[in-house]
Order: C-alpha cells, then sequence, then structure tokens
C-alpha cells in the first residue's frame, strides 16, 4: 500500500498507483475527500502534456500546488489520465 501523507495526516493511499519518472500518481478515488483544492498554477512537459495542480489542505494549513495532474495527458502518459502526484513535502512511502 503507498500513502501520502502530509501536516501530520494521511491524504491519499492506494495499492494501485502507477510510477512515472520516480513520481507515485494515485488514482483521484484514493484521495481524502476535501484535501485538493484547484490552483490556476500549470506547466508543461514535453512529453507528458499540459498539468494542472491542486494545493493539498489539512487542518486549515495550505500546500500552495503540492499536487499535479495531467487532465489531457499525451499519448506517451496516457497511464496517469485520472491520477494525481505529490511534491512539496508531501511523504509518499510505499
Amino acid at each position: 500500500m503507498t500513502t501520502a501523507s502530509w501536516n501530520g495526516a494521511v491524504i491519499a493511499r492506494s495499492d494501485d498507483t502507477v510510477v512515472v519518472e520516480g513520481n507515485d500518481y494515485f488514482p483521484l478515488s484514493a484521495v481524502k475527500e476535501g484535501v485538493l483544492v484547484d490552483s490556476d498554477k500549470t506547466s508543461v512537459c514535453p512529453w507528458k502534456g499540459t498539468a494542472s495542480y491542486y494545493s493539498v489542505v489539512v487542518d486549515g494549513q495550505v500546500n500552495q500546488d503540492a499536487a499535479w495532474y495531467y487532465p489531457e495527458p499525451k499519448k506517451a502518459a496516457e497511464q496517469i489520465r485520472g491520477r494525481v502526484a505529490f511534491w512539496k513535502g508531501v511523504q509518499v512511502t510505499s
């Protein structure tokens, strides 16, 4: 089981993550409800496409842009459609 934790709370848990470039991509359904808040940030990966971001909120604390996903991944990255990955202090452990 792979878990993502931040600010002392488990925010995602799944035995069905996809690892790409060393990052675990969790199914969105594995993320605790209410933890992800839409962000305006985007970035571009040449082979995955345009990433969108979420901020992570736990107990009123906000970790700005700490999660990302590809709403329309390029064909080479289709396996991460509907999945989210974490960074910026979010601990991911298997």
